[in-house]
């Protein structure tokens, strides 16, 4: 059987028992301050890194500029699965109330701060101006039927709906760099169904044309109050479309933009889906 130690031993025990714990507690204490300045360290080489790269940006020239791609074709409402009942109001509702919400920046009181442009002209910055670029001017009543003024519901509750075509921004440069995109030719819109029997549409404004007047774009700084030109197509059914799932491809035609790359379907063109239930 073990004898208790003496008195004297069990002190000198619990001293050295003391003094390993207050020396790992401080271990443990230069370690994790170790850790802190090193990563303190790493945090600020990074934002000095970032500091001195965005040192080396333009605000109004593309960094890189090297191929100015075709832009894509965008739509709305923002769906390529369009599906409602023209009889019931909450079935189409959400394209009405995306329509009106995408629109409120054409409205006269948004756009009369913009510039009046001459039609079928590129609008370029001329010398001696600064830097902001004049926007030029796209009134929302050039949607006629489908610009939500004279009918609140673009031709959802009819079976005929509206949907809205734009291009991707592409921007230009300043210092004399003209980067940016100018089509050429006269862009216009053509849209067709993939069926036997053709559909009817309406193109607003006239003929489904891109105006030159809107290009180029400057970027979002330079050109601030800029707003993409629209293309308007009015999707005129009849009894004999209701009913059914009909693909509807759009695209950019007339000019020199890409509209067949197989590797981008969204190139200038765009395909989307749309059935109206009685």
């Amino acid at each position: 059987m073990l004898e208790p130690l003496a008195p004297e031993k069990q002190t000198l025990m619990f001293r050295r028992e003391k003094i390993q714990q207050h020396q790992g507690s401080h271990n443990i204490t230069l370690i994790l301050l170790f850790y802190l300045v090193f990563y303190c360290f790493l945090a600020g080489m990074f934002a000095l890194t970032m500091w001195v790269m965005l040192l080396t940006l333009d605000d109004y020239v593309p960094k890189y500029r090297d191929r100015i791609p075709s832009p894509g074709l965008v739509i709305r409402p923002n769906s390529l699965d369009i599906s409602f009942n023209r009889s019931d109001p909450q079935k189409y509702s959400q394209y009405v109330r995306n329509l009106e919400s995408f629109l409120q920046r054409y409205n006269d009181t948004k756009q009369e701060g913009n510039a009046d442009c001459s039609p079928g002209e590129y609008t370029l910055r001329e010398e001696g101006e600064g830097m902001l670029q004049k926007a030029c001017r796209f009134r929302r009543a050039l949607l006629s039927f489908c610009s939500g003024l004279s009918d609140t519901n673009f031709g959802y509750h009819e079976g005929k709906p509206c949907v809205l075509l734009k291009m991707n921004r592409v921007p230009n440069g300043f210092h004399g760099k003209i980067i940016g995109l100018r089509p050429g030719g006269d862009p216009y819109v053509n849209c067709t169904v993939k069926k036997e029997n053709p559909i009817q549409m309406h193109y607003f404004p006239k003929e489904g044309r891109f105006d030159k007047m809107y290009f180029p774009y400057y970027g979002k700084k330079a050109h601030e109050n800029y707003v993409e030109p629209l293309v308007a197509v009015k999707l005129l059914f009849t009894k004999e479309d209701y009913n059914k799932e009909l693909a509807v491809e759009c695209k950019v035609n007339g000019s020199n933009l890409l509209n067949n790359d197989d590797r981008d379907k969204f190139l200038g063109r765009i395909t989307f889906r749309i059935k109206v239930v009685e």
